[in-house]
């Protein structure tokens, strides 16, 4: 065989060696994803202020974890306990604990909810930036949302109706700020939101209103709160002074509307449901929890 035959087969084999390589490394990348009949689905279901937090987990979880991929949708906390109460999900995302009559309702369908607290937020009060007021007392907000204050002049504003925002009833950011912060946390007292609160679907809903207007107020998640909104420090029994929400004053216990936010279970978990449980508690999980603008629970 001459010389330029001998190369050209030579470079021919190589190439085809270099193509079955190739292949054999592109079949074993599929070879080593899980068959799709074996993936295991974790229904994820509720909090309006945890679902960004939750598909972040899910999508970290599943480059983890590939065999188990995590179907998360918000809806509010009461839509993730109502559909735990039902069956319908393996996983209830709460920003509030679950209410008595609800825990009633589970067992009577013969599910026992487990609660697992997997982050912790603070609530923060916030307003137009053009608006002057900086500070108000536990007294003045559950005032201005009971409709008792009703000009930002009363709180050392300009004199200019307030506008109530609020998140809708089926939130547990709601049922938290009406029960800790307009009724104080007593139990016995029995005020509501003034009627002309305007009740708003989601966190998004607040901001945008309050982008756009000088008398509004609103109250949100602190993970949701952004630069273009202002933050009013709260006064403060434990610091003896106005504090802004922050994942330190959090932790201090300072700034006084700080939650705990849960994950439910039917029953306690098992499985696939364990192990995700496990690793959201995990120092990995907790460092998206603390990029995502929450408070890490955890040493």
């Amino acid at each position: 065989m001459d010389e330029p035959c001998y190369k050209q087969l030579r470079v021919s084999s190589l190439l085809l060696l270099l193509c079955l390589l190739l292949i054999g490394c592109r079949r074993s990348k599929v070879d080593d994803r899980p068959d799709s009949s074996t993936i295991k689905t974790i229904e994820n279901k509720g909090s309006d202020t945890i679902v960004n937090l939750a598909l972040a987990w899910a999508e970290a979880y599943h480059e983890i974890h590939p065999e188990v991929r995590l179907s998360v949708t918000g809806g509010g906390s009461g839509t993730g306990i109502a559909a735990l109460i039902n069956g319908t999900v393996d996983i209830a995302n709460a920003s509030r604990k679950i209410k008595p009559e609800e825990q009633t309702q589970a067992e009577a369908n013969g599910i026992t909810p487990v609660e697992h607290i997997i982050a912790r937020d603070a609530i923060a009060i916030i307003v137009n930036h053009d608006n002057p007021v900086d500070r108000l007392t536990i007294d003045q907000i559950s005032d201005i949302y009971s409709g008792k204050i009703s000009n930002w002049q009363e709180v050392g504003g300009e004199d200019r109706p307030i506008v109530r925002l609020s998140r809708e009833t089926n939130s547990g950011t709601h049922v938290f700020f009406l029960e800790h912060v307009i009724r104080k946390g007593d139990g016995k007292d029995k005020t509501l939101f003034s009627t002309d609160t305007l009740l708003l679907p989601s966190s998004e809903g607040i901001s945008a209103e309050i982008r756009q207007n000088p008398n509004a107020i609103g109250y949100d998640g602190l993970g949701y709160v952004t630069e273009d909104l202002k933050v009013i420090a709260v006064f403060s029994d434990v610091a003896d002074d106005f504090v802004l929400p922050s994942a330190e004053t959090v932790d201090n216990q300072q700034y006084p509307i700080a939650r705990d936010l849960y994950m439910y279970t039917a029953g306690e978990p098992t499985g696939e449901i364990k192990s995700y449980l496990e690793w959201v508690l995990s120092s990995e999980a907790q460092m998206i929890v603390a990029t995502l603008g929450f408070v890490p629970i955890g040493p």
